[in-house]
Parts: C-alpha cells; sequence; structure tokens
C-alpha cells in the first residue's frame, strides 16, 4: 500500500484537523433559524413559567418548610420504607387485583375495538359514518356522569337484570356487589368507553395498502386467509400500541372504583387496586414517603412490563418499513 503524503499524514493525526469547519450562514438561513427560534418560544416560555420554575420552588419550599418545622434536621429513612413495602400484604393483594383485571380487561380492550373497526371498515356496510360517531360519542361523556349511569344500569333494578329476567334468569347478578361478578361489570362499563380504540384501528385498516388485497384475491385467499396473512400482520403495529396503553391504563386503573365505591375495595376487597391503595396512601393517611416508595414501585413495574413487551414485539409486531 502506497504510503500517505506528509501533508496528509499530518492532518489524519493532529487534533484540529478533525474540527468540523465554520459554516457561515445565508442571510436567508439566519432569518430561517430566527423564525425557528420565534415558532417554538412559546412552548419554551411555558415550560419554564408553568412547570420548571413552580416545581422547582415548590421543591424548594417544601424542603426548607419541612426543614424549620421541626427540631432536628430531616433524617432520611434509607430503605426502610421498601423493607416495609416488602411486607405490606395490603400493597401486595392490591396488586393482585389489578392484575387479575388487567388479564380480563386487556384482551377485551385490544380485541373488541379491532373487530368493531373491522365491521366498520366493511364496504357492504350502509351508515358506517353515522356508526362511528355514535361508537365515539360515549368518549366524551364526562367520565364520572358516565361511572354513575353505568351504576344504574348495572344495578339490582337495572336493564341488564330486566333483559335477563325477561330471557328466563331468575336471580340475575348483582354485578357491583358480587365478588364473581365485579371485574365482568367492570369490564361492560370499559366497553362503553373505546370509541378511541374504535378510530385508531380504523384508521390503521384504512392504511392497509388495496393492493395486497388484490394480490391475496388473485392467489385465492379468502376472507379468513386475507385477515391472518394480510390484515393481522399490517395491523400488528396499531395493535402493539393498543397493548401499551391498555396496559399503562390497568397500572393506573383509579377513578372507576373511587366513584362507585369511595375508594373501600368492596366488595371483598377486589376493587382496591394499586393506583387506589397509592391515593390513599398520599391524601387518606398522610403517608408522603411511603407513599413515594409505591410510586417507584408501580414505575419500576410499568418500565419492566413495557421493555419486555417491546422485546417481544420483535417476534409479533410486522414494520412495513424496516422488511
Amino acid at each position: 500500500m502506497e504510503e500517505l503524503p506528509a501533508l496528509a499524514t499530518s492532518r489524519l493525526t493532529s487534533p484540529r484537523s478533525w474540527r468540523l469547519p465554520r459554516v457561515r450562514l445565508t442571510p436567508l438561513a439566519r432569518h430561517e433559524a430566527r423564525q425557528g427560534y420565534l415558532f417554538i418560544s412559546p412552548w419554551i416560555i411555558g415550560f419554564l413559567a408553568f412547570t420548571a420554575v413552580p416545581m422547582l420552588a415548590t421543591l424548594a419550599f417544601t424542603f426548607f418548610n419541612l426543614t424549620l418545622a421541626q427540631e432536628k434536621p430531616v433524617q432520611f429513612v434509607g430503605l426502610d420504607n421498601y423493607a416495609r413495602l416488602a411486607g405490606d400484604t395490603r400493597v401486595w393483594s392490591s396488586l393482585g387485583n389489578t392484575f387479575k383485571f388487567g388479564l380480563i380487561w386487556l384482551p377485551v380492550s385490544i380485541v373488541v375495538p379491532f373487530l368493531l373497526a373491522l365491521g366498520l371498515h366493511s364496504r357492504y356496510l350502509l351508515g358506517s359514518s353515522v356508526m362511528r360517531s355514535l361508537l365515539f360519542m360515549p368518549y366524551v361523556v364526562p367520565f364520572v356522569a358516565g361511572v354513575l349511569i353505568w351504576e344504574a344500569i348495572l344495578g339490582g333494578e337495572g336493564w341488564i337484570n330486566e333483559a335477563l329476567r325477561f330471557v328466563g334468569w331468575s336471580n340475575p347478578p348483582l354485578w357491583l356487589f358480587d365478588t364473581t361478578f365485579i371485574y365482568p361489570g367492570l369490564v361492560l362499563m370499559g366497553i362503553w368507553g373505546i370509541g378511541a380504540g374504535v378510530i385508531i384501528n380504523m384508521a390503521g385498516l384504512r392504511g392497509i395498502p388495496t393492493e395486497l388485497y388484490e394480490a391475496a384475491r388473485i392467489d385465492g385467499a379468502g376472507w379468513w386467509a386475507q385477515l391472518r396473512n394480510v390484515t393481522i400482520p399490517m395491523m400488528s403495529p396499531i395493535l402493539f400500541y393498543t397493548l401499551i396503553l391498555g396496559v399503562v391504563e390497568v397500572l393506573q386503573y383509579f377513578l372507576v372504583p373511587l366513584v362507585l365505591k369511595n375508594g373501600t375495595g368492596e366488595p371483598g376487597g377486589t376493587t382496591l387496586f394499586y393506583n387506589l391503595n397509592l391515593y390513599q396512601t398520599f391524601f387518606t393517611f398522610q403517608e408522603l414517603s411511603y407513599g413515594a416508595t409505591m410510586a417507584w414501585l408501580l414505575f419500576g413495574i410499568a418500565l419492566l412490563v413495557t421493555v419486555v413487551l417491546f422485546w417481544l414485539s420483535r417476534r409479533f409486531v410486522y414494520y412495513a418499513g424496516e422488511r
């Protein structure tokens, strides 16, 4: 191999030669840069004024207030809260309730919006836009109002039990007062608000190229083969996105049991979910340090589940741009 010239060798070995050359911006480029700074300045000012500064001021005020209010400086307890957390049966039972409900709700929250979107996407369906609007309307109803409506619907004299009596079920279940039927009742309440999931799935279905279906039909594929080999693989990123949102929603499940049972955990402690337990620890029992420990546990569980799902997604999620 021929030797490099001395000048080139010196440039390669000199640290100064690796510095990027200074770029002189044209007047038009400087003007566009100023326009960009002006465009993002409201967001930067808003973040500083309404998020960063109040947060730092609150932390500083709280720290100095705690320090001045006590005769001795604040003492850190180290890992005592985590040791207490490991033996807290209330924490682990509430976490178990969360996972039990998640195992029921997650398949429903993924499959039902997908099936409804398939039906609304059919070219043989008349009035698809009207039905899409009707499905989305419950999503915009105030959440507490929706919970109270469903509390009446699922009550002992609600129309669901009246319909069950009409078809011959003499003793229909007390949905919200029976430990066996409380989770199916909560799932029914959740189905009422899946309009946003239906819209997301319909957007994904409309993004699938029609050429893929045409090629499948030419190869003799029927409806089921097209669904299994075209629709589901192309919809796998949307379904995975719905799964991630569902996991976060389950771990943060809080408002429905709070409104229905006032946070009591009835019936039989089945509605004492982890986030509700965390809320009570913070605001009812005023155990802020222990509540922060519980919050870190929730963060760790959410992070672990999300990382595992993203690792597994390489096996069942298909991204057309990466193939």
